[in-house]
């Protein structure tokens, strides 16, 4: 993935807005990224961006192909080789968890005895094997959420985009859900960009740690954790965890 002097601004009715300026970012593939910055940084908009849902003013978001080629977002998107997953599990309530996960492969075509087959390998994968006939009402936060990422990874994106998966779970339930997403994006072998509020989240999960300051969103540091991607729950406790943890801290210090 690579992102190329991307800006984007907001005519606001009394002003043009600059949400972003000069953005510059390569995800290797199979990496994990982590944008994290004060509100209003443009993290959400930038990840709209690279999902096709909103079009830069200016720059380039480009997917490398298997054949060397490059793809555009909408491409991407028209494959299915794009997933997303958001804050809100964003599931509908009419719909049981397996027909939400249908949703994506209906969508362009491709709901037939292969993506029935997918949709059951990933219930096992998410830990939900026995509640695919339950509607989302009938379940907790966690479990949607888990849903929701398995509807994400139903058709085999190569981009997996995450936006605060977490952000409405409480304490407990948010570090258990971050182990599984480990988990479930190492099983995938997608290429994931996360937008977080939580310092926490993205050293445990991230191989790359972007810094984004405001007014108007700009990238102010790369972190990188060299520590191996398959990462027990006893880093949550490491020194290093937190040495990384307190770096970030302090340049969110700076950007605000």
């Amino acid at each position: 993935m690579s992102i190329q002097r991307v800006g984007r601004r907001f005519d606001t009715g009394q002003g043009i807005l600059p949400v972003l300026s000069g953005i510059d970012l390569t995800c290797p593939k199979g990496t994990f990224t982590a944008l994290v910055g004060p509100l209003g940084c443009g993290k959400s908009t930038l990840l709209r961006l690279v999902a096709g849902l909103d079009h830069p003013d200016e720059g380039t978001i480009r997917f490398g192909s298997h054949d060397g080629d490059s793809c555009t977002p909408d491409d991407l998107r028209r494959q299915g080789a794009l997933g997303m997953a958001f804050q809100d599990a964003a599931l509908l309530p009419w719909r049981d968890v397996s027909a939400n996960m249908a949703l994506p492969p209906e969508l362009i075509g491709r709901d037939g005895p292969q993506a029935r087959k997918r949709i059951k390998s990933l219930l096992v994968l998410v830990g939900l094997q026995n509640f695919g006939g339950a509607l989302p009402a009938a379940l907790p936060g966690g479990m949607r959420q888990r849903a929701a990422l398995a509807r994400a990874l139903v058709t085999h994106p190569r981009i997996l985009l995450l936006d605060e998966p977490f952000g409405a779970l409480d304490f407990v339930l948010r570090r258990e859900m971050v182990r599984e997403l480990q988990r479930i994006w190492l099983e995938s072998g997608a290429t994931a960009l996360m937008v977080t509020h939580g310092i926490d989240e993205a050293v445990f999960l991230a191989d790359t740690i972007v810094v984004m300051g405001r007014d108007p969103g700009r990238i102010i540091a790369t972190v990188e954790v060299d520590v191996p991607c398959s990462r027990p729950a006893g880093f949550f406790v490491d020194p290093v965890f937190h040495a990384l943890c307190d770096r970030i801290e302090r340049l969110l210090e700076s950007a605000s």
